[in-house]
This record gives structure tokens, sequence and C-alpha cells, in this order.
């Protein structure tokens, strides 16, 4: 399908009932009915353990020979064409399509017009959607991803990888970016959904902070009355073009600073607060009086 620039999509109607059953098995088929009656399948019906093979197989060799434009998953045939010989795009996708109705003649093979799409300039092919310029994602899966709601049980990641797995070849680094979800799958995973503390006014705050080299992002703690660490609120960002830049201290200072930001409703007080970074020279650099100017900034 490279470097064609029309498509079109045909929809076998009924797939299985297309094919007889073979005069011998007719009598392995039959049902009986609440009435008394017996029914028997003429056609081949699904349920059967060999059916989707078997349909698949006759719908490929039928259109074997015109595998160079015409392509077949099922009851789903996939034609596809480009301007060649001095004819122009349309003229060869019709040539194309005339060939392939004449297969379908020939086999009483049928197509529901209401699914099939024609001369088109992008077609969804098994899912994803196909043009000149290459394959696309389909963005109603990807709003369904983006729009799952909160996990709340340890199988709730198990069945959002699940979906998400459709955009596996479409990211770099897929196993890598999921696989904190994928640990929690792990029988002995500490797995708790996730429930923000409420700030206490009478309490002291303290703040965790840290940078990447694409993000920010800081934390709002308080301890408890078990004196264990509360999480009251998480906040990040993408870090701008410029930004990225920057050195490892100057985007670790500018993690503290986007917190100091965002609790600030909580800091400005008249109890002290602590801050946690990971980066030990911030604590010697803040306390200097010789900052650079975009430090002190």
């Amino acid at each position: 399908m490279s470097g064609c620039t029309l498509y079109s999509a045909l929809d076998l109607v009924d797939g299985y009932y297309q094919i007889l059953m073979r005069e011998s098995d007719i009598p392995l088929t039959a049902v009986s009915t609440p009435s008394g009656m017996l029914w028997e399948w003429l056609a081949m019906p699904p349920g059967l353990s060999n059916v989707p093979a078997t349909f698949n197989r006759l719908v490929t060799q039928l259109f074997r020979r015109l595998r160079t434009f015409a392509q077949t998953y099922f009851d789903d045939i996939f034609v596809h064409s480009r301007a060649e010989g001095g004819q122009t795009a349309m003229a060869v996708h019709r040539k194309h399509l005339r060939r392939v109705y004449e297969v379908m003649r020939a086999n009483k093979l049928y197509a529901n017009t209401d699914k099939c799409v024609f001369a088109a300039e992008e077609v969804k092919i098994l899912g994803c959607f196909v043009n000149r310029v290459g394959v696309r994602a389909d963005p109603g899966k990807v709003k369904a991803i983006a729009a799952w709601p909160t996990l709340r049980s340890q199988k709730d990641p198990q069945k959002w990888l699940g979906l998400a797995n459709y955009l596996h070849k479409y990211s770099t680094e897929n196993a890598e970016l999921a696989r904190p979800l994928s640990d929690l799958l792990n029988k002995d995973a500490d797995w708790h959904a996730p429930v923000l503390a409420l700030p206490d006014e009478n309490k002291s705050f303290s703040v965790v902070c840290d940078a990447s080299d694409y993000a920010i992002g800081c934390a709002l703690l308080q301890k408890d009355d078990e004196g264990h660490e509360r999480v009251i609120s998480f906040q990040s960002r993408q870090l701008k073009a410029a930004e990225r830049n920057y050195p490892v201290h100057d985007k670790e200072l500018l993690a503290m600073k986007h917190a100091l930001v965002k609790f600030r409703v909580h800091l400005l007080g008249t109890r002290p607060f602590v801050i946690y970074t990971n980066h030990a020279f911030l604590r010697i650099t803040t306390n200097s009086p010789l900052l650079s100017q975009g430090m002190a900034r």
C-alpha cells in the first residue's frame, strides 16, 4: 500500500453464510427447537471451530492473483492504487475495482454497500487509518485510552494496559513507559488506590521536588497523627524548549520554585516548612550571596 493515493474498502455481507455446507455434513448441524422440530444449516454457521480459518482461506485463495493491489482479511477487501503507465490514480483504481468485482461475481460473493468505502484518500483498515503518508492511530481509540477513569483496584491497570497496547507500535520505549503499571500486577505489589490527605494548617508542611530532562514535579506532604508522611497534592509540568537546555542544578531549582508557587497558599504562614531535594548543590547555592542572574530570578 505504500505510495498509493486512492483506497477502497469492501465488506462482504453475511460472510460465513456465503459458503454452503458439504451435503454430508448438513445433518451434523441439526438443532432441536422447543417446538420439537429439527433445523439444519445449509450454509456455514458461526460458532464452528474451523469456520474462521475456512472462510479466511477461501477469500485469500480467490483474491490471491490480485494481491498486488487487493489485500483481504476475513470479510474485508482493501483495494489500493496509484497513478501508473500514464494513467491517473482514479483510472487505475477503477480497473482494480473492476477486477475485484469480476472475482466476486464469478464466485457469488456479495458486498454490503452501507459499509463500503470507494476511492477515498484515507481508509480505516484493521483499527487504524491508512493514507499516502502512512498509518495513524484511530483518534476514537486514543480518546478512549486517555479518558480511562482513575485506577481503583489492582485489576484496573491490567485492563488499561490491554487497551493501551493498541498504541505500542506508535510509541518509542512503550514497554519502559508502561513498566510502573506492569509492576503493580505482581501479587506482592504494594497496591492502594490514591487517597490524598486533607491539609492541617496547625501542622508543619514539607515539600519534595525533583526534575528530569523533560519535566519537573513536586509534592506537598504532612505528617499524620501516627507520624506517617501523607501526600496532600502532586504537581508537575513539562519543561519548555529553552528550559530543557538548563543545567541540572537550574532544573532542580526551577522545580523548587514551581513547588513554592503551587503550594504558596499552605506555605505562606507562620510555621516553617522543609523542602527535600536530591541535589545537594542547591543547599549551598541558595545560601550563597553570589547567585547568577538566572538563579536569582
